[in-house]
């Protein structure tokens, strides 16, 4: 369709971390209609987790405009400007809070946006509580068809609509599939920022890293990282790999790397990992995926996920050369799009987003599961931690709830972040070893 033809459809994303602000402003590309161009505007929740320049230029997905804000400067916001579809990419009492706040500033509108919500990879813990906190937005996609199924079956058990439930798949799959070893021969370890969490297992997992290089010196040995040390992602991460292997000589064939994880694997040729989405990134192309055993296959671990996969293998079974078969039926219940349907698996989400858009009348206000009578010891204790009163509305005292910063307001805030993350990320970590001794 000529571009002149086309409707600018207004996309707002609001996101509280590096991974989620990519993986909203791609679903918002995504979920567009077909006969539409968008204009995008990204708002990062002000947080231990708010990106940092770096970090937002490695997920390399541009907005038209980005600021940081609390949450009441969004809702503030959101009363003021229109758009067509607002994607929530928050952890769920966020999700939960911005409901209520925005079904508070769009009380009497018809015209206010389609609001979409999901999560960021593979749900693996706190299915119904995370369910339920994003139970009221038009969409809560789901990134699978087994999710969409346990997603459904969460909303009906307690007697709340599931018709929101819309199945797409992961919105950054892509790249040219496997076809064949490189060289040299890569292995990439994507690590995780809390999976595990201890030094013992971290430290483990490392040093089977560096065995593995010496022992195949022809191969090149990667650990994909997350982010660099000060940074925060999605989880806090307490125990960087970055300084455990200063303690220790790796060879000369292993290396730690940054940046997209699509780049690092157009040159892999054996992915390995304990639960990270990079699994189901590579799985999309084919590439050879390895979810490690060696600390067991648990629930805390979230490698549990990945049983049935036919991906499960230990690192001794790695270094004599074990190359994983993935379960077809298996991958094809995860969103993984191998066979080719990536290109139409965001057409439902389309659709529905259309008809919403061109609903009779508008659209009805927001209507979250949880209320003050449903879950009147819950939900008060979620709306405050975001500064909202039980009805969704500013508490007193909520900061800049009524104007915007000044430039000495700014800067304060500016060094109470930076404050608040040092604490976060240098100084709790500290105590909390101190008090294990």
């Amino acid at each position: 369709m000529p571009a002149s033809a086309m409707k600018t459809r207004r996309v707002a994303v609001l996101a509280d971390s590096d991974t989620r602000w990519k993986w909203g402003a791609l679903t918002a590309n995504r979920i567009a209609p077909e006969d539409s161009d968008i204009r995008l505007d990204g708002y990062l929740l002000r947080g231990r987790a708010t990106p940092t320049a770096r970090q937002l230029q490695e997920v390399g997905v541009r907005a038209d405009s980005l600021s940081e804000v609390t949450g009441v400067e969004f809702l503030r916001a959101m009363a003021k400007e229109q758009y067509d579809v607002l994607v929530l990419a928050l952890v769920g009492g966020g999700v939960q809070a911005m409901l209520h706040g925005l079904k508070r500033v769009w009380e009497g509108r018809t015209d206010r946006p389609v609001v979409v919500t999901g999560y960021v990879g593979v749900v693996y813990e706190k299915l119904a509580d995370g369910l339920l906190l994003r139970h009221g937005a038009d969409l809560v996609l789901a990134n699978s068809r087994q999710d969409a199924e346990r997603f459904r079956a969460v909303y009906e058990g307690v007697g709340a609509d599931s018709s929101s439930v819309t199945e797409v798949a992961l919105p950054f799959l892509g790249g040219e599939p496997y076809t064949g070893e490189h060289d040299p021969y890569t292995v990439v370890f994507a690590a995780q920022p809390s999976v595990p969490d201890s030094r013992k297992d971290r430290t483990y997992l490392l040093n089977r890293l560096i065995q593995h290089a010496r022992k195949h010196p022809e191969r090149e040995v990667l650990l994909k990282l997350r982010s660099k040390p000060g940074e925060h992602t999605t989880h806090i991460e307490e125990l960087p790999y970055q300084k455990l292997v200063q303690r220790l000589e790796p060879p000369a064939n292993f290396a730690l790397v940054y940046g997209n994880m699509g780049e690092v694997l157009d040159r892999t040729d054996l992915m390995v990992t304990i639960s990270s989405t990079a699994a189901l990134e590579s799985l999309h192309r084919r590439i050879p995926t390895v979810v490690l055993t060696d600390l067991g296959v648990r629930e805390t671990l979230g490698n549990h996920h990945f049983v049935g996969s036919g991906c499960l293998a230990s690192w001794d079974q790695l270094d004599e050369g074990h190359r994983p078969v993935p379960d077809e039926e298996w991958v094809s219940r995860q969103g993984v799009c191998a066979d080719g349907s990536y290109a139409t698996a965001f057409d439902p989400a389309r659709e529905r987003i259309a008809k919403l858009l061109e609903r009779p009348g508008g659209l009805p206000a927001l209507t979250p599961y949880y209320t003050p009578a449903t879950a009147p010891g819950y939900l008060p204790g979620i709306l405050a931690r975001h500064h909202l009163g039980p009805d969704g509305s500013p508490l007193p005292g909520a900061p800049a709830h009524d104007k915007d910063p000044g430039p000495v307001r700014q800067i304060v805030r500016r060094a109470a972040r930076g404050a608040y993350r040092h604490g976060v990320q240098r100084v709790a970590p500290v105590i909390r070893r101190m008090g294990e001794l």
